[in-house]
C-alpha cells in the first residue's frame, strides 16, 4: 500500500549532512519525494512510497546521520499522490 508523509525533524539537523543522507536513505528504500532545510533550523521531508519503506525512513529520521542530534520527529500522514519521480534535495 502506498502512502505519503510530511516529516519535520528538529534538533541539530542542519550542517550535519542530514539532507544528503536522507536522500541516500530514501533512494536505497525506493521512496520518492524531497528534503530541505527550513528557516527555523528544522529539516522538512515529504516522502511517498510503500508504507513499510516510508516507515523505515521515518525510523531513520529519529537517529539521522552521524553528527545529528535529533530532538523530535513529527510525521503527518496524507493520501498518496504519486507526484514524484525520484527523491531530491530542495534549496
Amino acid at each position: 500500500m502506498n502512502t505519503r508523509v510530511h516529516i519535520i525533524v528538529s534538533g541539530i539537523v542542519q550542517g550535519v549532512f542530514f539532507r544528503a543522507n536522507s536522500r541516500n536513505q530514501a533512494q536505497m528504500l525506493g521512496v520518492k519525494g524531497w528534503v530541505r532545510n527550513t528557516h527555523d533550523g528544522t529539516v522538512e521531508i515529504t516522502a511517498e512510497g510503500d508504507k513499510e519503506k516510508v516507515e523505515r525512513l521515518i525510523t531513520w529520521c529519529h537517529k539521522g546521520p552521524p553528527g545529528a542530534v535529533v530532538n523530535d520527529v513529527v510525521a503527518k500522514w496524507d493520501d498518496y499522490k504519486g507526484e514524484f519521480k525520484d527523491f531530491s534535495v530542495r534549496y
